[in-house]
């Protein structure tokens, strides 16, 4: 099979599919950030400012709220975002980052988040078959929608942490 400049092209592939996952993903965070903030001013006006309050409105920005966070994970680590210990690593030669960051990604981030998902999928698909809903008397239908958040972040993670490997190989 021929080799394209930038890499095998399954490997090209693979990186335009994490890359559109990213965009995807961070357009979901913001629309969550935004949401979050415009239900929490929302309901400090209303509380505040008429004494009236929606506890809809409050799940709504509790939802926002959490998959906002859930998915600025996958978010934060295609952007290198992550934590990394230097004290080590900057007195070793520039190809040791790479390669630990290869294990790393073997070790320890495929299996833990792979195993979040496998963990998960059994509550999602329950909570999706009963279609739940707030735990809240009067609150807001649609928790199943927010529980998904967890598996689909585990796996973006799985994925935008094999692509900044695959990206690493090919500089």
């Amino acid at each position: 099979m021929a080799r394209h400049k930038e890499g095998h092209p399954v490997t090209a592939s693979f990186l335009r599919i994490a890359r559109m996952l990213d965009r995807a993903t961070l357009a979901l965070c913001m629309a969550a950030g935004g949401v979050l903030v415009l239900m929490v001013l929302v309901n400090v006006v209303l509380r505040y400012g008429f004494g009236a309050g929606s506890i809809k409105m409050q799940d709504l920005a509790s939802y926002a709220f959490a998959v906002f966070l859930i998915l600025s994970v996958p978010v934060c680590h295609a952007r290198g975002g992550h934590v990394r210990v230097e004290v080590v690593s900057e007195r070793l030669p520039a190809t040791y980052l790479p390669r630990a960051d290869a294990v790393a990604w073997l070790l320890f981030l495929a299996p833990v988040f792979a195993l979040i998902v496998w963990a998960g999928w059994g509550d999602v698909l329950f909570a999706w078959s009963i279609r739940e809903g707030s735990t809240t008397p009067g609150g807001l239908g649609g928790l199943f929608l927010v529980k998904t958040a967890l598996p689909v972040a585990a796996a973006l993670m799985v994925v935008q942490g094999l692509a900044a490997v695959l990206r690493a190989g090919r500089a």
